[in-house]
């Protein structure tokens, strides 16, 4: 078994409505124990500015899948919630589901990079890490409450608890 770190965000539809529906489908898949979950956080959007705020949280889980099976898992969630990569990042999305940490794995391929490689410079994603373990070391990049003394959260509305 090995706890992974999952980053959500969406800025298309009811967001709240879709990140709520997406942690309890991953919650209730039978490869995956749902270990921590973050409160919701209204962020700005990040390199493409002229669209909708996004909600973001995070989930920690507990799982026997293998790195690239749980992104194919992942990938498989957001297209189930109609996301449609086309290739433009940073864009409008319903969903979109980030595994940023599985245990000490350490992976940089065509599919798949963990540790994320810049989760360190996004608040959108420290914020909801520090809910579940603000002591969390990201192998290569330090502790995430460390990482979030670093970086500007003011833009970042805390909507609920965890």
């Amino acid at each position: 078994m090995a706890r992974a770190f999952i980053g959500l965000g969406g800025n298309l539809g009811d967001a709240r409505q879709t990140l709520e529906a997406a942690i309890a489908r991953l919650a209730d898949h039978p490869d995956l124990a749902l270990t921590g979950r973050s409160a919701f956080y209204r962020t700005a959007p990040w390199g493409v500015l002229s669209q909708p705020d996004f909600v973001n949280a995070a989930v920690s889980v507990d799982t026997a899948l293998a790195p690239h099976a749980l992104l194919d898992l992942l990938l498989a969630t957001e297209r189930a919630f109609g996301r449609v990569r086309d290739g433009e990042r940073w864009g409008p999305r319903t969903l979109d589901l980030d595994l940023l940490l599985h245990g000490a794995a350490a992976i940089h391929d065509e599919r798949l990079e963990i540790p994320h490689p810049r989760m360190a410079q996004r608040a959108f994603v420290l914020l909801p890490l520090a809910d579940i373990d603000p002591s969390l070391d990201i192998p290569g990049q330090g502790r995430v409450a460390d990482l979030l003394e670093t970086l500007d959260t003011h833009g970042c509305v805390r909507l609920s608890q965890a």
